[in-house]
């Protein structure tokens, strides 16, 4: 482990103390960083790949739909005031968080495949590049 020079010493009730102390290692960023490591390209499947979108479109699916069958309920059944109110209230809520969420999911899709294309390019221009270099 590294020792720190004097000067780059700081007390460590500071708050600026965490700020201030470099990384102890150049891997540790590769460690902490999301984004997938540069020296594995195992072969993902399309539901590793797509699992979060699908996973997202289908809870703001699931949501819209409590959405719509609250609101029909709100404006077919004879209820009282304070729970009409109440039914108009949260049936457009729900619809609009499940709208909301179905969109995040749907645009998220193109996102992924734009970065998959990406990255195929990416990795044909390494290897181009490491057969040049090699020999």
């Amino acid at each position: 482990m590294e020792t720190l020079p004097k000067a780059l010493e700081v007390d460590e009730k500071s708050p600026e103390s965490r700020d201030l102390l470099p990384s102890q290692t150049a891997s540790s960023l590769c460690i902490s960083s999301r984004s997938e490591s540069v020296w594995t390209e195992a072969p993902r499947s399309n539901w590793e790949i797509y699992r979060k979108p699908i996973i997202i479109m289908s809870v703001g699916g699931a949501i819209l739909l409590f959405g719509v069958a609250i609101t029909c309920l709100a404006y077919t059944l004879h209820l009282g005031q304070t729970s009409l109110k109440v039914l108009k209230m949260t049936g457009p809520a729900f619809l609009s968080l499940g709208l909301m969420m179905m969109v995040c999911g749907l645009v998220w899709v193109p996102i992924i495949k734009k970065k998959q294309k990406q990255r195929q390019k990416s990795m044909f221009f390494q290897s181009i590049m490491s057969f040049f270099l090699n020999r």
